[in-house]
């Protein structure tokens, strides 16, 4: 259904405002106090078709901590709330449609993005 998909047997990998092997700590990034916007982004490619290229992860940074709506390469666009970039990955809050679930991404499996 989606890119990603939770698994609880990750979620204490590392101790408490840790992070290591490329994960963000877990101790400070809080989900967003409020639904994202009601509306849909247009995508910029235009043709609605594949990208050749991979996600700049320097690109997608400034969308740290804004309501960004991810196009994926494959699967239904949705709203995201990044709260870490690394070098290859992208994590932070996945809006299910009712609710913000912390979940991560591999920038390779973003067709495109856009926050506001």
């Amino acid at each position: 259904m989606y890119p990603y998909q939770y698994d609880p047997r990750f979620q204490n990998l590392f101790p408490p405002g840790g992070g290591g092997q490329g994960f963000p700590p877990q101790g400070g990034a809080q989900p967003p106090s409020s639904p994202p916007p009601a509306f849909t982004p247009t995508p910029k490619l235009g043709s609605g078709g594949p990208s050749l290229y991979a996600v700049d992860p320097g690109a997608i940074s400034g969308c740290l901590y804004r309501y960004t709506y991810i196009w994926p390469r494959n699967g239904r666009p949705y709203w995201f709330y990044p709260t870490f970039v690394g070098r290859r990955s992208v994590a932070g809050y996945h809006w299910t449609g009712s609710f913000w679930v912390y979940a991560g991404v591999d920038v390779n499996q973003i067709r495109e993005f856009q926050c506001l």
